[in-house]
Order: C-alpha cells, then structure tokens, then sequence
C-alpha cells in the first residue's frame, strides 16, 4: 500500500482568488461606457463605430477610450469578429481612517484595514486631505483593475450610521 504522507499537503490562503485580470469578449460585443483593454491598459470606452465589410470579409471596428486611472486617450482596431480582452473592474468603499504623508489608511465594512492606497493626486487629493482634517468622515472609492488600484473619488460618510 503507498505511504499516505506523501498526499498529505497543506495550502495557505494567498488571499488571491486567482480569478484572471482579464476576460476574453468578441470585438462586436464592446459598448460604448464598457471597459478593454487598450495598450495594456484598462480603458473605458468612449466612442466606437463599425466598418463594413470589404472586399476580404471582415468589418472592422474602431474603438477610441481612456484610461481609467490616468484618463489618457486610446484609439484601436481591431476585426468584429476577433476577440479582445476586458478587463475584471471593481469598485468598493472604504472609510478614510487617517492620510499619512502620501498614502491613506482605510478600513472596509469587514474593518479590515488598506494601507497601500497613495492619495490621489492634484485637486482631488488637496480637497480630500483638506476635507479629512476639518474632521468629516469621508467614504472613499476604490478602482482596482489588473492589479492597479487608487483612490477615484470620496464623498461624505451619511450622519447617524449607515
């Protein structure tokens, strides 16, 4: 009989649920307010139009977008029929806890704590360390995407508990 110690194994949680970045959708399928991947970055569609088909079969489709986290502007295209990758986008709140020098210590629902988000940066960040230090509790937005993840806006906690 084979040793069963060698089938014993144990693994660590990594906190990864190892979900991909990215997800495959046929070209035809984006929508204008949707998300691609342009230049290996996470954009935000802003504007697409479709070709006709030429002489060699295939429509094309152009498709121009900005990056979600820098807003810096992306034309592409691509074969309707070809398939490009989407990237997984999440979205979650948090309350701002304390802005130490450049980076925010936050803590979600769970009171799990997030120090490695930096404070955003020009007007957004001023007003947001100007509004944290007049003592107001501020619920701030968290963009992730393919392993990017920042501060994308803040707003008033609700008074009186939520």
């Amino acid at each position: 009989m084979a040793d069963d110690a060698q089938h014993e194994h144990e693994f660590e949680a990594a906190g990864d649920s190892g979900a991909s970045a990215t997800f495959p959708l046929q070209c035809s399928a984006l929508r204008k307010g949707g998300f691609v991947v342009m230049k290996g970055r996470p954009c935000k569609v802003i504007d697409m139009s479709t070709s006709k088909t030429g002489k060699h079969g295939h429509a094309k489709v152009n498709y121009t977008g900005t990056d979600i986290f820098n807003g810096r502007k992306y034309e592409d295209m691509s074969p309707s029929t070809h398939n490009v990758d989407v990237p997984n986008v999440s979205r979650d709140e948090f309350t701002l806890i304390d802005v130490a020098e450049d980076f925010l210590s936050l803590m979600d629902d769970s009171g799990e704590m997030k120090e490695d988000i930096k404070v955003p940066e020009g007007e957004l960040g001023d007003k947001l360390r100007e509004e944290f230090a007049e003592g107001k509790e501020i619920l701030v937005t968290i963009l992730k995407a393919m392993g990017i993840e920042a501060a994308i806006s803040y707003k008033e906690a609700p008074k009186g508990g939520q």
